[in-house]
């Protein structure tokens, strides 16, 4: 797949075709198929009933992958993610249940309502793409994708990510509430002849299979980035480490994400080049979870956003 054309015209399909069943959040669902096309997970942030499940269940359905949902609750043990080994008393044999982390997408529903010993079971899929159980290794399927949503932490009954797990996901992606507009279009839509509030994907097309998502990953991995806008990228990851206000800094992880998402912006955009810019573009997204504000910054209220923004601004981007 390196018809630019062709590559662009899958992109904007896709996108069109999970706005039939999200209304707005444009920014938002070009943000998770960046993602998807980078390989990377992501962490959705937004208080329950803005979409966050239909949007995952509709991207699902644009290339007809696997789906699977888990609901995150305090009781909620590791096996009932990654699955476990049964003794057959028929076959005298042991036999694997599989989890429904063995899927394409899988929604990590309210993933900050388990506590970390659960969070942590997930650790393994997202970075190798594969489940041990019992000593054995077994792959998931590809394209694989992990979205995981979560309430803002300051809710009652939530617990914290623990950083190792946040620095697996490529994107933090923070979801709002719709504006007047697309607010009435969206009552409008899940009232007209509808009965109950169900999640209704129907009008979603299927674009294209998963064979032509993992061709289009494999396609945004290959392309070249100039040395100097490599170097930007680790900037911006630096500048953290010593900024004022930040009291944690990205890890080298930071970087790899920065240009592992500004391939994939580029694709999105219909080119076969990685500028500045795009590196620009995805830095909040791709870094606002890998650092952690001093508590005095924190008293005082201030978005982590606004201080990468302030970043960007100090840090020169190349101009060649």
């Amino acid at each position: 797949m390196d018809n630019t054309e062709t590559i662009t015209q899958i992109c904007q399909s896709i996108k069109a075709e999970i706005s039939n069943a999200v209304i707005g959040q444009t920014e938002v669902i070009e943000q998770i198929l960046i993602a998807l096309i980078a390989s990377g997970h992501v962490l959705i942030e937004g208080v329950p009933g803005l979409g966050k499940t239909l949007l995952v269940q509709a991207l699902a359905k644009t290339f007809s992958g696997d789906f699977a949902r888990i609901q995150f609750t305090p009781d909620l043990m590791p096996s009932d993610v990654t699955g476990h080994v049964l003794y057959d008393m028929k076959s005298e044999s042991f036999k694997v249940r599989k989890g429904p982390v063995f899927t394409n997408l899988l929604l990590a529903d309210e993933i900050n309502r388990a506590p970390a010993k659960t969070q942590a079971a997930l650790l393994e899929v997202m970075q190798e793409q594969q489940v041990t159980l019992e000593g054995r290794s077994m792959s998931v399927s590809k394209p694989y994708m992990v979205l995981a949503t979560q309430n803002p932490i300051e809710q009652e009954g939530t617990y914290p990510l623990p950083e190792a797990q946040l620095d697996r996901f490529l994107f933090k992606v923070l979801i709002d509430y719709p504006d007047d507009k697309e607010e009435l279009k969206l009552v409008q839509h899940i009232t007209d002849k509808k009965l109950g509030d169900k999640l209704d994907v129907s009008k979603v097309n299927t674009v294209v299979a998963p064979e032509a998502i993992s061709k289009l990953q494999q396609h945004a991995a290959s392309l070249e980035v100039d040395e100097q806008v490599v170097q930007y990228a680790i900037n911006i990851v630096r500048a953290t480490r010593k900024w004022p206000g930040i009291s944690i800094g990205s890890g080298p992880r930071g970087g790899l994400a920065l240009i592992r998402a500004a391939r994939a912006y580029a694709v999105v955009d219909g080119r076969d080049f990685i500028t500045p810019d795009d590196v620009k573009k995805i830095t909040l997204a791709a870094m606002r979870h890998r650092i952690v504000l001093s508590p005095e910054m924190e008293l005082e209220g201030v978005h982590v956003d606004r201080v990468l923004e302030n970043i960007l601004d100090k840090v020169e981007a190349p101009r060649s």
